[in-house]
C-alpha cells in the first residue's frame, strides 16, 4: 500500500490532483489507516490512462463517463463514437502536419507564402482523392 505522496510523485501528480480525482470518481475511494488514504499498485495505472486520456483531448468529465466502468448505454455509445471521430479529425491534421513537415525539409521556396500555396495545392488533390 502506497501514502498519497509516493503515488503523487510516482504518477507526477500533486496530492490534491489525486485527492480531486477521487472525489470525481475517477480513482476508487482509497482505503484509509489511521486517517490516512492508502492506494494499491493498481492506481498508478489507473492515472496512466487518466494521463493518456487527457492529453488525447479527453475533458475530465468524459474520461469520467466513458471510463467509469460501467456497461454503455446508447448515450455513452453515442459519446464514444463523437470522440472516436474527434480522435481521427486530430489523427488527419497530425498526418498533414507531418506532411507539411516533409515538404518543407525538401521546399527550395524563398517565403513562407510560396510555401503556403504548395500546401494549399496538397490539399486539394488530396479531396480530389
Amino acid at each position: 500500500m502506497m501514502a498519497i505522496g509516493t503515488v503523487a510523485r510516482e504518477a507526477g501528480l500533486r496530492a490534491s490532483a489525486i485527492r480531486y480525482y477521487e472525489r470525481l470518481g475517477l480513482l476508487p475511494a482509497a482505503e484509509r489507516h489511521n486517517g490516512r488514504r492508502r492506494y494499491t499498485e493498481g492506481v498508478l495505472q489507473r492515472l496512466e490512462i487518466i494521463r493518456f486520456a487527457r492529453h488525447s483531448g479527453f475533458t475530465l468529465r468524459e474520461i469520467s463517463a466513458l471510463f467509469a466502468g460501467r456497461q454503455y448505454s446508447s448515450q455513452l455509445r453515442e459519446m464514444a463514437n463523437e470522440k472516436i471521430a474527434e480522435l481521427e479529425g486530430t489523427v488527419e491534421r497530425a498526418r498533414t502536419m507531418q506532411s507539411l513537415l516533409r515538404s518543407a525539409l525538401r521546399c527550395n521556396c524563398l517565403t513562407p507564402e510560396e510555401c503556403g500555396r504548395l500546401i494549399r495545392r496538397a490539399k486539394s488533390a488530396k479531396r480530389e482523392l
